[in-house]
This record gives structure tokens, sequence and C-alpha cells, in this order.
């Protein structure tokens, strides 16, 4: 059945005229002082035909007109806010992100379930998102640790190219504080995943008295972020694993800063220079 009729099936099931309802809503607004709250005999009839759709004020109305909760009108026009959470990957790309928090200890890795997922910031990623497979080997081990997922947005080049933009991560939640861990090369040092004010980051991590260094690969071309510990930041936990791409796709690598290029530039001139003086001398 149409929204339009639904809606008038809502109001005639309660006998309401639509003049009533006009005269309900006028007391609405003037009771608001607001007059976007009032709803027209003209109007309400249109909206019952499916020409036109309500707004946020006159749907508030028309919920309490007909003792309606706001939710379910407008689950009507099928606006569902349960549906918020999967969306935000869609209106908020290349951030990055926590994922889930797996209570269940089963092995597995992380699948995307929605494809809008991959063009998305870092992040973690809802349960709901979030489908494990099963390995044929030995079974979970139920003493192990927590397990939360994250993602590494499209444009966080912290730890590239070791980790790739657009990769899982899994991380250990338990490991949440820094603390000196022997490691001999870049495979071993701890990379952790940390909360900000305004997302989420992840990388190599030095605490300097109250100030945390998110620290990126050397070969990356990100830059060390510094943040006040732990009001700006907090790290969820400790990176122990990944599922990374070597090849794929073009990845749109940040330019170097004007004065970076800047640099280049005169250090070429330079050179050339150089270049030039030294073949005439040898002439």
């Amino acid at each position: 059945m149409p929204v339009g009729q639904r809606l008038k099936a809502l109001r005639t099931n309660r006998n309401i005229t639509i003049r009533e309802v006009e005269s309900a809503s006028l007391r609405i607004a003037e009771a608001k002082r607001d007059k976007r709250f009032s709803i027209s005999n003209g109007w309400l009839a249109q909206l019952e035909k499916g020409v036109s759709e309500p707004g946020i004020c006159k749907l508030f109305s028309l919920s309490v007109i007909y003792r309606v909760k706001f939710i379910d009108l407008i689950q009507l026009y099928d606006v569902d806010i349960d549906e918020i959470e999967k969306y935000e990957p869609v209106a908020n790309p290349h951030v990055t992100r926590l994922l889930s928090s797996d209570q269940s200890g089963s092995v597995g890795v992380p699948q995307i379930l929605a494809p809008s997922l991959v063009a998305c910031g870092t992040r973690l990623i809802p349960e709901k998102m979030v489908m494990r497979q099963q390995t044929t080997s030995a079974p979970a081990d139920r003493g192990a640790p927590p397990i939360t997922y994250g993602y590494v947005g499209m444009k966080d080049f912290t730890m590239y190219p070791l980790i790739w933009p657009g990769s899982f991560v899994w991380l250990d939640v338990t490991q949440n504080k820094l603390r000196p861990l022997a490691w001999h090369n870049e495979y071993e040092r701890p990379i952790y995943f940390i909360e900000l004010r305004d997302g989420y980051a992840f990388g190599w991590c030095e605490l300097q008295r109250d100030q945390l260094l998110i620290i990126p690969h050397h070969s990356s071309p990100a830059t060390i972020r510094r943040f006040t510990y732990p009001k700006e930041a907090e790290i969820v936990g400790r990176v122990t694993g990944f599922e990374t791409r070597c090849v794929g796709r073009e990845l749109d690598e940040p330019k170097p800063s004007k004065p970076a290029r800047q640099f280049k530039a005169e250090t070429a001139g330079s050179l050339l220079l150089i270049c030039h003086e030294i073949l005439g001398n040898c002439l």
C-alpha cells in the first residue's frame, strides 16, 4: 500500500477528519509558536494522495494527532534509523575506524559484507558487518584475549607499504597501554590502534611525557602526529594481525606539501648547475 494511503488509513481508523487534523495542528503550532507545525486541509489531501511528502515538523504534528510514535511514521517513508551505523561508511569515506569487539573467541578473518566499506576510512567495524570464516585447524582458544577488528581507510598511508590502505587489522584490546617491548625490525615493532577525538588512527607509537607520537612507516608519505595523552588520544589495542593487499587499484597517495615540492625543485636546480660547472671544467 502506498505511504499516502497508509497515512489516510491511520487517520480514518481513529475517526479523525481532515478538518480536525487542521485544527489540532494549529493548536500545536500556536503552543510551539512555530507555524511549520500547522497542517492545512489542502496539504493533507496532497499528502494522502502521495503528491507530497511531510517535513519533520508536520510529521511531528501527525504523530501527536494520530497518537503514533514518531519513529513509526518515519519508517513509513523507508527511513530506518537503525541503519545509521550501516550507512555511515557511505557518507564518511576514507575515515579510519574501529570495527567491532569479538567476544566469541572464534577463529576467523573479517570479510566485507557491504561493498561500500571498501572505499571507507579507517574505522571499527560493527559486529553485524563482520563475517568470520572458520578454519579447519585447531579449535578456537577460549582463553584467548577478545579481538576487535579495524579497517584502514583508503587515505590512511601511515603504515604503507607494510600495511596498505584498505586493509583489515585485528586488535588485542587487552594491550591498551604502551609498554617497553623488545623488537629487532619493523615487523616486530608494536603497532597500535588509537582512538582520537574525531576518529581513529594507527601506527607505531612513542610516549614522551604526556605526548603520544603516532609514527608512520619510514617509507610512508605520512608524517609524525602528536597528541596529548590520554586527553586527545587513547589506545584501543595492539595490532596482532592484518590482511593487506600488495597490488591493486591505484592509490590516491597524498601529494607532498608545497615546501617539500619547492625544496625538491631548488635541489634539482642546484644539482643541474653543479653538473654544468663540472662539464665546463672538463671541456
